[in-house]
């Protein structure tokens, strides 16, 4: 069997392979997996099942450094080559309706009857993944500027406020509020952008809840972009802002909540700077 490494050629037809079953998992169809394998092995060259195998998970890693979703069937492996991610972003610019799909799940009775997201603990030291892995993730998500990406899908950015909008209301309802939960307010939808919030809700105890979302189909430290206006509300009430960060979006919606001060939580990186004549 070939010990070599991989062409361009063979990594292009395994990645294209891969799209084919993710677009079958995410519709919730069913499939084969060996009979995918046992189909592609003649293309390449002399590979062995469990090389495919092993490539099929280093591809998954690749789609995590993305902000993509993965065949849950195939756990991300890593230390794979760049070579990967450049076909991987090679089949994502030939065929751009993938990220342009429509996000999110929506329930049979709509967004109003939506349930309560789960909402679990933020990224922390104590939970982050070994530092090579991370380092690895992290660079592709530099690379590929995917918190610009998300940052500019509208659809996604929008269906992710609609969610939570139903989260808020709901868990009010479920407090016994239904009087909070007639008042939360769609602030981005309603009045525009520029609040430094999407949402105005409530706490069970009445107190406001001003919420920023921030959506992606990616795992949960998938980075991303936030305004220096949203920075300053966050400073100026910081008892009452959250941002919301809703994660894994396309396929089973989970979020945590970071509260002010941004930079307790995370790394502010300036990625663009305004410039004004002397």
């Amino acid at each position: 069997m070939s010990n070599g490494p991989w062409t361009d050629e063979e990594n292009d037809l395994i990645v294209a392979d891969y799209f084919a079953m993710l677009a079958i998992d995410i519709s919730a169809r069913r499939y084969s997996k060996a009979e995918h394998r046992r189909a592609l092995l003649p293309l390449l060259n002399d590979r062995s099942e469990g090389a495919v195998e092993f490539k099929h998970q280093n591809i998954s890693a690749v789609l995590k450094g993305l902000g993509e979703d993965w065949i849950p069937g195939y756990k991300p492996a890593f230390n794979f080559q760049m070579t990967l991610v450049d076909a991987v972003a090679r089949w994502l610019a030939l065929n751009p309706a993938w990220l342009g799909r429509q996000p999110g799940l929506r329930p049979a009775g709509g967004m109003r009857e939506a349930a309560q997201i789960w909402i679990g603990p933020p990224p922390t030291l104590s939970n982050q993944p070994p530092p090579q892995e991370l380092d690895q993730m992290l660079h592709i998500a530099r690379k590929f500027d995917v918190a610009g990406r998300d940052e500019r899908n509208r659809a996604l950015g929008r269906a992710g406020e609609e969610r939570v909008l139903a989260h808020e209301r709901a868990a009010l309802r479920t407090a016994g509020r239904d009087d909070l939960a007639r008042k939360v307010r769609w602030v981005s939808e309603e009045d525009g952008d520029g609040a430094g919030y999407d949402i105005a809700s409530f706490a069970p105890d009445g107190l406001p809840r001003l919420i920023e979302v921030k959506t992606t189909n990616g795992w949960e430290r998938t980075p991303f972009h936030i305004t220096r206006n949203e920075l300053a509300v966050a400073d100026e009430r910081r008892s009452e802002w959250r941002m919301f960060r809703l994660w894994n979006f396309s396929r089973e919606p989970k979020a945590f909540e970071l509260h002010p001060p941004l930079d307790a939580h995370v790394s502010l990186t300036a990625t663009t700077f305004q410039a004004s004549f002397h």
